[in-house]
């Protein structure tokens, strides 16, 4: 409790942007972590879901536009370890399908995030569009964190266990899906 909510605001700010451009962040399990900092009334809800919204968005877009610039190169030579050219090749499938609601859904899918957003900009998907619909992915989420933190308090590790739980069903489920079609 002795953290400057500045300090609160900017760490909330690099967990939700850092999280889109290296999916093995646990930046889900942290967000909630620092709802616990709103449920003691260390920081506000309103200006901490705004800044965990605005690092989601600019970390959306900052993936967006390395994708739209880079991408196909950085695929080809295999910089981007978790982003290959097959699973590039399932998320146009996705784009193709599901159009511009596959950003809407993205936060809502374990493991996609930094995939979808270099994607959709490989893709020349319109930016203003995508990142309208990821506002409100990002937006719905991170009120979803927050709230976990903020209704769990001293218990958020639980979260953990839960966000694991569901990581993993959403993972199965796709691949599953997947195996189907």
């Amino acid at each position: 409790q002795g953290v400057p909510v500045w300090g609160i605001l900017l760490a909330t700010f690099f967990i939700t942007y850092i999280e889109n451009l290296f999916p093995p962040s646990p930046s889900d399990l942290l967000l909630v972590f620092i709802g616990t900092f709103v449920g003691l009334d260390v920081v506000g809800f309103t200006s901490t879901l705004a800044i965990a919204t605005l690092g989601s968005v600019t970390g959306f877009a900052t993936a967006f536009l390395i994708g739209k610039r880079y991408g196909r190169a950085l695929i080809l030579k295999e910089w981007v370890p978790f982003i290959t050219l097959p699973l590039l090749e399932k998320v146009d499938a996705w784009f193709d399908k599901y159009h511009l609601w596959i950003i809407v859904g993205n936060r809502f899918m374990a493991g996609t995030g930094a995939v979808i957003s270099f994607a959709a900009g490989m893709t020349n998907m319109q930016f203003g569009k995508t990142t309208v619909r990821c506002t409100i992915s990002a937006l719905a989420w991170n009120t979803l964190m927050l709230f976990l933190g903020v209704q769990l308090g001293e218990n958020w590790r639980d979260v953990d266990r839960f966000l694991s739980l569901y990581g993993w069903t959403i993972l199965i489920a796709i691949v599953l899906g997947l195996t189907i079609w």
